[in-house]
């Protein structure tokens, strides 16, 4: 949280002051970046995550920006992947968030961040792998919409952001799931920027691997196997052993490059959240360090 990328200075902790972010998925990794950059910029967040092992970090995490930065913090345990989640997450920031005076209630910032992924080749994949990513990656994003419609801005100052992945365009074998499921997302992407060109402005972003802990229980060495060759291209990935840790740098001899650090993925999350980003909409913005170049 103390990164440059979030502390800010005056004019940034005031550029989203008076706005709520809803970020899934945000207890830990990148969606915990993403909710520290929200925050340092004046805006107020609720943190959602999914299981009980996650709700001291929640709870500490929105201890911890409300003394950083004097913004509003509160936590949702919510299954993205259960029909109820989603709108349980709304429900719960409307009954923190509504005003006490004239009852107003508005959503102005959605990023679509909680995911789950899974690797497994034709041979082995399993139908509850399939249930689990669509339900928690295409349904709960979709869900998650459905029951903020009524309270998104009317002005287009409303900001969607969803997480995909580069999986989704490079083809990486074993992601027949996750792959197909982040590619879903963005499809949807491309519709709500329609269906709320009036409202808010919708996004993607897709990135590479993230030093996160999701990306730490990835199993080895298969993985790396097939990442090499990507990340062995990516002009960002090339390691630099005098900045970055000596775990990534070990791991840098192993796969190829670098993975992303959680604030730089969030970074690009953020800036398309921010009223600088207002003439952007149905995009896919490449958030991996040119593992993928824009075509």
């Amino acid at each position: 949280m103390a990164s440059s990328s979030t502390r800010g200075d005056g004019a940034a902790r005031k550029l989203l002051q008076g706005k709520l972010a809803i970020v899934t998925g945000s207890s830990r990794g990148i969606g915990a970046a993403v909710i520290c950059n929200l925050a340092a910029k004046g805006c107020s967040v609720v943190i959602n995550y999914t299981s009980d092992s996650s709700a001291s970090k929640a709870a500490t995490l929105a201890s911890r920006l409300e003394a950083s930065y004097g913004t509003v913090a509160i936590t949702v345990q919510a299954d993205m992947g259960e029909p109820s989640g989603p709108a349980s997450i709304v429900a719960a920031a409307k009954q923190h968030f509504t005003d006490s005076t004239t009852g107003s209630f508005q959503i102005d910032i959605i990023v679509n961040n909680a995911g789950v992924v899974s690797m497994e080749w034709i041979q082995d994949f399993k139908v509850e792998s399939f249930r689990q990513g669509y339900a928690v990656n295409v349904l709960g994003p979709l869900l998650l919409m459905q029951a903020a419609l009524p309270y998104l801005p009317h002005d287009r100052s409303g900001r969607i952001v969803n997480v995909s992945s580069v999986s989704s365009q490079l083809g990486c074998a074993s992601h027949s799931i996750y792959g197909g499921s982040k590619a879903a997302l963005e499809a949807m992407t491309r519709t709500w920027a329609r269906e709320l060109a009036s409202r808010a402005t919708v996004n993607a972003v897709n990135p590479g691997p993230v030093a996160t802990d999701m990306y730490a229980h990835v199993p080895g060495s298969e993985f790396e196997r097939m990442s090499k060759p990507f990340l062995l291209n990516t002009p960002l990935a090339e390691v630099r052993p005098q900045i970055d840790g000596e775990d990534l740098v070990r791991y840098a001899e192993a796969a190829g490059g670098r993975p992303a650090y959680d604030h730089e993925a969030a970074g690009v999350i953020c800036m398309l959240c921010t009223p600088d980003a207002a003439w952007c909409t149905g995009s896919v913005v490449n958030d991996n360090g040119g593992m993928k170049f824009c075509i």
